[in-house]
């Protein structure tokens, strides 16, 4: 007799690790700011208009709703694929931060 799996995998460390990386976006980004680095985001340039911080912050809000919107619909994939960004958003952040 063959058993098939009918488990869903646990996608509890992808999450995780999305969380983390917006943190250290959030993190690398305002030390950025502080050696006197600019945002590069359009976007992010229009929510800072409410201040620097106000506008980081807003914009990791609305990451992390877009991210339970992706859980909601069981859309993993597509929070995987986003941690690779933020990683290399991350990268670059220290990458500035390190080269001044």
């Amino acid at each position: 007799m063959d058993k098939t799996s009918t488990a869903t995998p646990d996608y509890s460390a992808c999450l995780q690790i999305f969380c983390f990386l917006q943190a250290l976006d959030v993190l690398t980004t305002l030390a950025g700011f502080r050696m006197g680095l600019v945002e590069a985001s359009p976007f992010i340039q229009f929510l800072m208009r409410l201040g620097p911080v106000a506008g980081l912050l807003g914009s990791k809000f609305l990451a992390v709703v877009l991210g339970g919107w992706c859980v909601w619909r069981g859309r993993f994939r597509t929070i995987q694929l986003i941690n690779y960004w933020y990683v290399a958003l991350v990268a670059w952040n220290l990458a500035l931060i390190m080269s001044r």
